[in-house]
């Protein structure tokens, strides 16, 4: 049974860090494409973070190039999300997505971000 598990979301005040986790089984992970996606109320959902199969190359949006980090544990199946200096319009539903010939989408996690 295929199953993509984020965690690690909550509320956190502006300038604040959290880390997203997102625990894959039932697949390859170390052969796929692994994302982070993000959807806040009333918007579209927007690509966040994307990393290779093998971690060597990542990319970001423009809007948390610099404050967020893409990274992953093949080894332990999971992605990670390190967002620093966090900002309200980060604020969302943060769902992680796993990619190659299929395409895989976990629940999500909601981050917060208020004062």
């Amino acid at each position: 049974q295929v199953q993509l598990v984020e965690s690690g979301g909550g509320l956190v005040q502006p300038g604040g860090s959290l880390t997203l986790s997102c625990a894959a089984s039932g697949f390859g992970f170390s052969t796929y494409i692994m994302k982070w996606y993000r959807q806040a109320p009333g918007k579209e959902r927007e690509l966040v973070a994307s990393i290779t199969s093998n971690g060597g190359s990542t990319n970001y949006a423009d809007s948390v190039k610099g404050r967020f980090t893409i990274s992953r544990d093949n080894a332990k199946r999971t992605a990670y999300l390190q967002m620093n200096g966090m900002k309200p319009e980060d604020t969302a539903l943060y769902y992680c997505n796993a990619l190659r010939h299929m395409n895989y989408w976990g629940r999500g996690t909601q981050v917060t971000v208020s004062s």
